[in-house]
């Protein structure tokens, strides 16, 4: 089991839809968030992508030289970059961090910050362009020569002429709903990562996606993002997750959720539709929590709940199938702590983990002479 953290380089927030206490995405704030992750032991982070961030590869490289062992799932979105050169940038950061490179592949669901990018296609055409993108971007890793010829992309002679450490290239993660992403995602992706629904609901994806992969004659593996509020009560972990939505009212919902209406992403439009647009009923299934969608774009569900609860809810998500959880919460630094401290130690996959990690600090681990 693979769990990730996430770093807000687009800044972070104790409470929700406010500018109240908000954290800046400063150089410091963002290193001691990457080496919290690095310390607690989360697997890697994502970093995210769009035009209220800071740009995913420059901020991931800053980070290399203050951690040892986490990697950067980086968010990269084909049609922005030319496949050569964003083939060149991942080689060259997989080798400078010695191969901590991972790549969200995403399409981008917003047409107003896509036209400001200067994109205008369809939702269906951005998914051609990610086609042919990975057709290329394959092709390069392979160490050939590539002449294609696409609908969307033209090159003759490209090539990659220094190798990544991560054979044959970094893995690709990707997350989308729609006919046109999955119908991608299974002839490319190795990991399909997926916002969280009901379980009954991942099922359904998860199948589907199997059933697709296998068409290809591929097999795929599965991840799941969400947010996270444990306490080592279950009340005091439902005070926190409604706790971010304090300083929210009726008309900040009313704005964000009018804000979504110009989204064509499918995997959005699911999200949208777990909570309806109010807070009538966000337990949609048993311990998750569809609160933050009312505010926030992306990701809108949380799992909340004590710590044997909330591992007994990603055990249900790993039995179908899912071995990657990209968690996150607010503020980001302390929920990290309390994730790792709480959630950790309940599962079962990390218990053998934790227990190499702590004797290294644990005097009674060492030499009698030295206790």
């Amino acid at each position: 089991m693979e769990l990730m953290w996430f770093i807000p380089t687009h800044g972070d927030n104790r409470y929700l839809g406010t500018q109240l206490y908000r954290r800046l995405a400063s150089p410091d704030y963002l290193a001691t968030i990457a080496k919290t992750i690095d310390a607690l032991g989360f697997a890697g982070a994502l970093l995210p992508t769009g035009a209220g961030c800071e740009d995913s590869w420059i901020s991931a490289a800053t980070l290399i030289p203050l951690t040892t062992r986490m990697k950067f799932l980086i968010a990269v979105r084909p049609g922005s970059l030319p496949p050569t050169l964003a083939a060149r940038m991942a080689a060259t950061f997989d080798r400078l961090s010695n191969g901590r490179l991972l790549l969200n592949i995403i399409t981008g669901g917003d047409p107003v910050e896509l036209a400001g990018d200067g994109t205008f296609l369809s939702h269906d055409e951005r998914y051609e362009v990610t086609d042919e993108f990975l057709d290329v971007w394959k092709s390069l890793f392979s160490g050939k020569s590539v002449d294609y010829e696409g609908k969307h992309i033209k090159l003759k002679g490209g090539q990659l002429n220094l190798p990544p450490v991560q054979h044959p290239y970094p893995p690709l993660y990707f997350g989308g709903s729609s006919p046109a992403a999955l119908k991608v995602a299974a002839k490319h992706i190795d990991v399909y990562l997926t916002l969280a629904e009901p379980p009954a609901m991942i099922k359904q994806k998860f199948d589907a996606m199997r059933e697709l992969a296998a068409k290809e004659g591929r097999t795929i593996r599965f991840g799941l993002r969400v947010h996270v509020f444990v306490r080592e009560k279950a009340e005091d972990a439902w005070a926190a997750a409604r706790n971010v939505l304090r300083y929210v009212d009726d008309a900040a919902i009313a704005a964000a959720q009018a804000k979504l209406e110009r989204f064509d992403s499918v995997g959005q439009g699911r999200q949208k539709a777990l909570h309806g647009g109010n807070d009538d009923s966000l337990e949609i299934s048993p311990n998750l929590w569809a609160g933050i969608g009312l505010i926030n774009k992306g990701i809108g569900t949380a799992l909340v709940g004590d710590p044997d609860t909330v591992a007994e809810r990603i055990q249900e998500y790993a039995d179908l199938g899912a071995d990657t959880f990209v968690l996150s919460s607010y503020p980001h630094l302390e929920e990290a702590y309390y994730t790792a401290e709480l959630l950790f130690p309940r599962l079962p996959a990390w218990q053998e983990k934790l227990r190499q990690r702590d004797a290294v600090y644990n005097p009674e681990s060492l030499p009698k002479t030295w206790q």
